[in-house]
């Protein structure tokens, strides 16, 4: 996974090079007087209509060069110029070039705590068998100044040991969730990416129990203020509601929560990085990415007001 994350890594920083270049090269030749421009076009198109009159194989693009071609062809109409391939080809590149995008959009995930930490986290446990994931959490914290949740640490709990407290508390959290499914609702903010890779939010909130979709709004800026707002108009006076789970996003800051708290809904945070603690909307958001959401015109106009 590493070697797969740095050769990604190093193939985008080429091609990030690339694009830095001929964007140079697009100033500069703004900067041209538009009959050199017209000039300069017409001289190019003459050469390459002598390769295909002796029906010249081009070479294969790179990677690069597909996506320079992919983004100028949205400041013209790029059909009429297109003769190296397909339309199909070009709108193909368009989608790889998506794919790219949302790759590294969507890069990260929760990170593993540092060698050495871990080596001590087993040290600790090894010299302390009565010890279980809150003490030793506990004394990382006091002793260290290390924050670390036990889950965590048992996450990193040696193989051959048994851990003495398995369970840092009393119920799991998938078994509370199920026992008040009824009354818990789960939201979460989607990035939807536009033709122009514009980036958009929906936002919506869901009931557990039900799995119904109680809100739905989009936004190209959120904020706490108009999450809030969501959250206000989502929320009957007379709700039966009691939780709302929710990830450890900016977004949700902790005035939203103690502001949700007045509507009757206590705030749930999942732990970082740990998306299956609020596996619902992840599932409703998988759902509505593989039914190609198709933003309706009353989305559209409050996107482009907000």
């Amino acid at each position: 996974m590493t070697s797969q994350r740095s050769l990604f890594a190093l193939r985008f920083s080429c091609i990030a090079l690339t694009l830095l270049g001929e964007t140079v090269r697009l100033g500069r030749t703004a900067l041209h007087s538009r009959t050199s421009l017209v000039a300069e076009n017409l001289f190019l198109r003459k050469q390459l209509a002598f390769y295909q009159e002796r029906n010249t194989r081009s070479g294969r693009l790179t990677d690069s060069a597909r996506v320079c071609l992919v983004l100028l062809s949205r400041w013209f109409d790029w059909r009429s110029a297109l003769v190296v391939v397909n339309p199909e080809t070009l709108i193909g590149w368009h989608r790889r070039a998506f794919q790219l995008f949302w790759g590294w959009k969507s890069r990260g995930g929760r990170p593993r705590l540092p060698k050495r930490l871990q080596e001590l986290i087993a040290e600790m446990v090894r010299e302390n068998p009565t010890w279980g994931q809150a003490r030793v959490a506990s004394e990382l914290a006091l002793k260290l100044g290390i924050y670390v949740s036990p889950r965590t640490i048992r996450n990193y709990w040696p193989d051959d040991l048994e851990p003495q407290n398995k369970r840092v508390s009393s119920q799991r959290w998938s078994t509370f969730v199920q026992n008040h499914a009824r009354v818990v609702l789960a939201c979460d903010f989607m990035v939807a990416v536009t033709a122009r890779f514009r980036v958009i939010y929906v936002f919506v909130l869901m009931e557990v129990g039900t799995r119904k979709l109680v809100h739905v709004n989009v936004t190209a800026h959120p904020t706490a203020a108009w999450t809030l707002q969501q959250f206000r108009e989502a929320i009957p006076s007379d709700h039966r509601y009691r939780w709302v789970i929710h990830d450890r996003s900016g977004i949700f800051s902790r005035d939203l929560d103690q502001a949700v708290r007045f509507l009757g809904v206590q705030a749930l945070r999942t732990p970082i990085g740990a998306p299956k603690a609020n596996a619902y909307c992840e599932r409703l958001i998988g759902t509505i990415r593989r039914e190609r959401l198709v933003l309706s015109p009353r989305m559209r106009s409050i996107c482009k007001v907000r």
